[in-house]
């Protein structure tokens, strides 16, 4: 049989870029990697699970902030090197600022406007009875 993971074009650290979508909305939440640990866990659980490069672990979106993704569907693009990931998520906070999605601000007469609110304080996300690794 063949290895579905094998299908991927991982890149030259293992690992392939993959972006959250709201699965009603349609609004990209946030972009994260995946090795292939990170990729095979988020379909055996689904739910969203990442890899996170500067610690160098495997990261359970909301395994902190309680703020989970959970899968609806999985599609791999036609190079096989990008993963779309079609998420409910969890407290409609993606972002570590606290914000929906970590796409919020725009380009506008050279230069970059946040144009969404901070749902929640990211203090209160992260060290209400949560601790940091």
């Amino acid at each position: 049989m063949k290895d579905w993971l094998d299908e991927i074009k991982w890149d030259s650290d293992g690992l392939v870029p993959a972006i959250a979508q709201d699965h009603k909305t349609g609004r990209v939440l946030m972009m994260a990697w995946m090795n292939r640990e990170a990729l095979s866990l988020t379909a055996a659980e689904n739910r969203a699970i990442y890899w996170s490069r500067s610690r160098g672990k495997l990261w359970r979106k909301g395994e902190e902030s309680g703020h989970v993704q959970k899968l609806h569907e999985m599609r791999l693009d036609c190079d096989a090197d990008v993963i779309i990931l079609m998420v409910e998520q969890i407290g409609d906070i993606a972002c570590h600022t606290g914000r929906q999605s970590c796409f919020y601000r725009v380009y506008e007469n050279a230069e970059w406007k946040t144009v969404d609110p901070v749902l929640k304080d990211p203090h209160a996300i992260y060290h209400a009875g949560h601790s940091h690794d």
